[in-house]
């Protein structure tokens, strides 16, 4: 499970002033329960993991971040990672068996 980040670890004063950052939570309370969301993020980051040392073992690390980095680029702009329509169907035949 990816956690939260443990504010009591940051230091977050920069002057005297009284900061708006609560207190963090004791050192022996028992961590949360991972939320719904939190489990199917961990589950998302786990299948791009598989897919990136997949990635690496056939292609190596240039090709896995040159993608990874594209594939944040396309997330960010906005653009779809995935071909939709006729044309897909027609490059997907065309793609070499691995």
């Amino acid at each position: 499970m990816m956690s939260k980040v443990d504010m009591s670890r940051l230091n977050l004063r920069t002057s005297d002033a009284v900061s708006a950052v609560p207190p963090a939570r004791s050192q022996t309370s028992l961590p949360a329960e991972p939320t719904e969301e939190d489990r199917s993020k961990d589950a998302f980051f786990a299948q791009v993991g598989e897919i990136a040392e997949a990635m690496i073992a056939r292609h190596g690390n240039e090709f896995a971040i040159g993608t990874l980095v594209l594939a944040a680029k396309f997330v960010a702009e906005g653009r779809s990672l995935v071909s939709r329509g006729a044309e897909a169907g027609e490059a997907a035949g065309a793609a070499k068996p691995v």
